[in-house]
């Protein structure tokens, strides 16, 4: 069984991931989606853009890439969460509710 060739490049990263960041943060305004589920629509939303747009034609890359797409996002999001309330205040940077 040989693996697929995946080509990804620099715009991946710099336009799927913010992409999926943004579609979720606007998905969860305005369908008031609960916390818990909002990890899940990122994923979804990576492999949807993955599947149907980037990785057109290759089903196993698609695939492939819409999690790093979708988990990217969730990562990214937290981290800059994080960060943001670590710099609104210092003292209490070292309890982060993950």
């Amino acid at each position: 069984m040989n693996f697929p060739t995946i080509h990804t490049n620099f715009w991946d990263a710099v336009i799927a991931i913010p992409i999926v960041m943004v579609l979720t943060q606007v998905l969860k305004l305005f369908l008031k989606v609960p916390k818990k589920y909002v990890p899940l629509m990122a994923l979804i939303i990576g492999l949807c853009i993955s599947i149907f747009f980037a990785h057109r034609g290759d089903f196993v890359a698609g695939i492939f890439m819409g999690y790093f797409y979708g988990y990217s996002a969730i990562g990214s999001y937290a981290s800059l969460k994080t960060t943001i309330r670590s710099y609104r205040n210092p003292q209490n940077s070292e309890k982060a509710d993950y």
